[in-house]
């Protein structure tokens, strides 16, 4: 081979090289934009539950209007929280605001029973009457895709038990996140509501 073959193949080679290096980052940046292009264009009402009386409860259907979803317990010490959560949604369901109840045995084995006995704990003694959905998983690698979604969104405030509050905002994403121990009525919660309906 000639110095000027060997040259131009050279240059080829280099050439070559430098587009593959030059692509590799190109491809693996675009993949991860759409990926997070994707991720920042869903939102909750992407999704769905089960209800706990048969049908579903879709959260499309509630777009523009605020949305508290909570994952309950019958057997928990924070059980009588429904009763606060019944008296927020009495206050504020005119205005348009949601409350869906999750039931989920994830913490403490404090939901053990089927739907009747999730309903006669919910409707019977504390009166309930907005949605529950059926008995799902809210952590781990079978968690239902609204709590794997909201772990996308608020990676810090994952539910730790029961009674955890995820405010959805009339944007379709979190406004705001409550632990157990805060009750329904507390001003914070009632607050982070009212601040939704004046974003109208």
């Amino acid at each position: 081979m000639t110095l000027h073959r060997r040259t131009a193949r050279a240059a080829r080679l280099g050439l070559a090289v430098m587009l593959c290096v030059a692509a590799a980052p190109l491809a693996g940046s675009g993949s991860a934009q759409a990926q997070s292009a994707g991720m920042s264009r869903a939102s909750a009402y992407t999704f769905s539950f089960a209800g706990l009386e048969g049908g579903d409860i879709r959260l499309s259907e509630y777009v523009g209007k605020p949305i508290l979803v909570v994952n309950t317990a019958s057997l928990c010490g924070y059980t009588p929280q429904y009763t606060g959560l019944q008296q927020l949604w009495t206050r504020y369901r005119e205005r348009g605001l949601m409350i869906i109840g999750v039931p989920s045995n994830d913490f403490g084995s404090q939901e053990p029973g089927g739907a009747a006995d999730i309903m006669k704990t919910a409707q019977e003694d504390y009166g309930v009457s907005f949605p529950l959905t059926a008995k799902v998983a809210v952590k781990g690698k079978d968690a239902h895709p609204f709590y794997k979604w909201a772990a996308v969104e608020r990676p810090l405030e994952t539910p730790r038990w029961n009674f955890h509050k995820y405010l959805v905002g009339r944007d379709g994403h979190l406004a705001a996140v409550f632990s157990s121990e805060i009750e329904p009525m507390d001003a914070r919660v009632i607050d982070a509501v009212v601040k939704e309906f004046r974003a109208e």
